[in-house]
């Protein structure tokens, strides 16, 4: 297939990687990309390649690995818009992965010569390209591990380096502090407790200032191809991720002080159905925002093009004829669950699951709080109990030791060691509580099926307090984990907004994960629904054209036959 001119341009002005180039460019730049078409596991290039050629994919898409180590490590996966190849073209080296055609990709080829000579001409380029290659080679080094095998990071950011600077601001000029303590050592008084002084505020500072860029170091701000993510984490204190996924994204603005403008930093602010997740003092946040649209705006059209196809099935079917394949993504279609692992009798009797704190059941995955907690709200009974156990055990000894003295007397009737037999009433009241504790710890769950989540509260021997809501009404999710417990045993908060109101998983086991559970089930379950819905309309529509279509020909016959007779 030959694509013309225009239809290349159209193609272009929708990346970010282009934008700024005035039409004429844009038509310069077309003529001289070439077509080339790949099948379904064909090789574009391989590791350790010589650059020849930038790509763009016009449509299919292809897989970038990197082999290391003896095994292969998926870097992105790439579909129609995407460009690759640029890296080692900017940096002049070899390629450092393999790109294979996941279906039969047909491809834009911009020769080296023309790229290099379009680097250097273009600054609107350099700079998209610069932010694009800092965004990739920062992915691939922190691999985080919440992305879906299906999902590729386009846009990675942290805050502005004058930010930093603004926040080493006050300890550097407290640094005068040691300096004094230091002068006065060497002048007015040399004593070791202001040699101390001096040291001490000293390493304190520097501690300050170290902590200060390792927590502007671990600030992200994230596009990829289907959500926006910040990522915020104060070091030993507080860690947290909100997302949203392209699909509810409203609007996408960006604001900065002349102080930024200067300097090219602001914020680029991300409307969605629940709020806003805001890229605070971001470097170059208008491309920023060009990446955002691009891929909010591709989310629609691949959204749209599904739903002409699928509406063309529909009608294929309606006539008698065979519907084309049409490919879901593989986000659409989680994996099924693992079977459940048969246990003893002996195991269900004991509750093999009354401690875990994350368990599957069937397609159920339940949430309890963590450990840290019941330790908590048990260790008073706990501790309660364990001194009452001694006592106890104490008294039994002394009476050993004692003839004329016994634990239970049945002279006369039944008697009981008054000591002994107090220790051993507080002990059971001690042990009822620890269990009553223990109960109530694992009875508060949080539950995701295939449908709902559940908030689950009961209380032994008492009230139940249960909170559901459907998968498909959740509108965005984040969790927090906030102080040094939290940060050392990965516990914290998911916070679920479901309309007006939020539900909060509260001191669950690796928050983080629990998110991706529930984020990735809601997708599944939304789009299930809705595509239940739309099935039915369009089959409902598709009955009506293929009618039509069946009694065009007895349309046209009676037409003609009126107006035969007319004339």
């Amino acid at each position: 297939m030959t694509i013309g001119i225009s239809a290349r341009v159209a193609f272009l002005k929708k990346i970010h990687l282009f934008h700024g180039l005035e039409d004429d460019e844009l038509t310069l730049l077309a003529e001289k990309l070439e077509e080339a078409s790949v099948p379904t596991g064909g090789v574009v290039f391989k590791q350790g390649d010589r650059a020849t050629a930038f790509y763009l994919i016009y449509g299919g898409s292809v897989r970038i690995v990197r082999g290391q180590k003896g095994h292969e490590v998926q870097l992105a996966r790439l579909v129609k818009g995407d460009y690759f190849g640029e890296m080692a073209l900017v940096a002049n080296r070899l390629r450092s992965g393999t790109v294979t055609a996941l279906a039969d990709t047909s491809l834009l080829v911009l020769s080296r010569e023309h790229f290099q000579q379009l680097y250097k001409e273009a600054p609107h380029i350099r700079l998209n390209l610069s932010i694009a290659i800092h965004s990739r080679e920062l992915a691939r080094r922190l691999q985080f591990k919440w992305l879906r095998p299906d999902e590729s990071i386009y846009f990675l950011a942290r805050k502005h380096l004058i930010v930093l600077y603004k926040n080493l601001a006050l300890p550097v000029l407290m640094l005068g502090i040691p300096l004094l303590f230091f002068y006065a050592w060497f002048t007015l008084a040399p004593f070791m407790i202001v040699a101390l002084a001096g040291g001490l505020s000293l390493l304190a500072i520097a501690a300050w200032m170290a902590w200060l860029i390792v927590d502007w170091g671990n600030d992200y701000y994230i596009v990829t191809d289907q959500r926006v993510v910040w990522l915020e984490k104060v070091v030993g204190i507080y860690d947290s991720r909100q997302e949203s996924p392209l699909s509810t994204v409203l609007s996408v603005g960006v604001e900065a002080n002349p102080f930024g403008r200067a300097l090219d930093y602001g914020d680029v602010i991300i409307r969605t159905f629940v709020g806003k997740i805001v890229f605070n003092d971001v470097d170059h946040p208008n491309q920023a925002s060009h990446m955002v649209e691009e891929y909010w705006q591709r989310t629609r059209e691949a959204a749209a093009n599904l739903e002409k196809d699928a509406m063309k099935n529909a009608i294929r079917k309606q006539l008698g004829l065979k519907p084309t394949q049409q490919a879901l993504p593989d986000l659409l279609n989680p994996p099924p669950p693992p079977p459940p692992r048969k246990r003893s009798s002996l195991l269900r009797l004991l509750g093999a699951n009354t401690l875990k704190l994350r368990y599957e059941s069937g397609d159920t995955i339940i949430y309890r709080k963590h450990w840290v907690v019941l330790i908590m709200e048990a260790w008073l009974s706990f501790t309660g109990m364990l001194g009452s156990l001694l006592v106890f055990l104490y008294r039994l000894v002394q009476l050993a030791f004692i003839p004329e003295e016994v634990f239970i007397s049945f002279n006369g009737g039944i008697s009981v060691d008054a000591w002994a037999g107090a220790v051993f009433v507080i002990l059971l009241v001690f042990i009822g509580w620890f269990i009553y504790r223990v109960l109530d710890w694992s009875n508060d769950q949080f539950i995701v099926n295939a449908e709902q989540i559940i908030d689950l509260d009961r209380k032994p021997f008492g009230t139940e307090t249960r909170n559901a809501a459907q998968l498909e009404n959740i509108l965005g999710t984040e969790y927090k984990r906030i102080g040094i417990l939290g940060n050392i045993f990965n516990y914290g908060t998911v916070y679920i907004m479901v309309g007006g109101t939020k539900f909060a998983f509260e001191d669950v086991i690796d928050p983080a994960a629990v998110q991706s559970d529930i984020d990735r089930r809601r997708m599944a379950r939304t789009t299930k629904k809705q595509q239940a819905s739309i099935n039915a309309e369009r089959d409902r529509m598709a009955e009506w054209l293929a009618a039509y279509h069946r009694s065009a020909d007895d349309f046209k016959k009676e037409e003609e036959k009126r107006d035969g007779k007319s004339g």
